[in-house]
């Protein structure tokens, strides 16, 4: 019996390492790619209530706009600079663009939930529309940018430094 349960132990810790192994990379960016999209949220949902609350108290769309600009270089840096860090570099220019472009998409995914929310189906309160854009749109748009990310904009993992290795060792 006292044979089985250590089987059972090494069966589960050697899974447990072959799920690190695995998947740690993954979780290691998901973690540091939410902490950057936290920032850009708190952006976003800022300006776009500052905005809304004042020179764009009718004109939601363009509020959202001007907000997501703001939040998207602020993310742009935070994950080229931090999320990502460890991915080759393959030009400021290429993966600027590519992550605006990809951002525009999700952009796009938060107007088309607001736009629904607020001019067809006729929710049109302050508490509507941040749910419609800001929970909805944002959740939908996160899930699509942090895949194309990955396999667009930061493209190839780079030989990873010293610092980079023991990092996981400190935590």
């Amino acid at each position: 019996m006292s044979f089985a349960r250590s089987t059972d132990g090494t069966r589960i810790a050697n899974l447990s390492a072959a799920i690190r192994e695995r998947f740690g990379h993954l979780v290691h960016e998901l973690a540091k790619f939410g902490v950057v999209g936290a920032v850009a949220y708190v952006v976003d949902v800022g300006t776009f209530n500052a905005l809304r609350a004042g020179v764009l108290t009718d004109r939601p769309l363009s509020a959202k706009f001007i907000s997501t600009i703001l939040a998207t270089t602020a993310a742009y840096f935070g994950n080229r600079h931090w999320t990502f860090r460890h991915r080759e570099r393959t030009g400021l220019r290429r993966e600027y663009a590519l992550f605006f472009a990809f951002n525009a998409v999700g952009l796009a995914i938060a107007l088309g939930c607001l736009g629904l929310s607020h001019y067809v189906l006729g929710l049109t309160s302050s508490l509507d529309d941040n749910i419609s854009a800001n929970v909805i749109g944002m959740m939908l748009g996160t899930v699509f940018r942090f895949w194309t990310y990955r396999k667009f904009v930061f493209t190839e993992l780079a030989e990873p430094s010293r610092s980079e290795i023991a990092e996981p060792l400190a935590a």
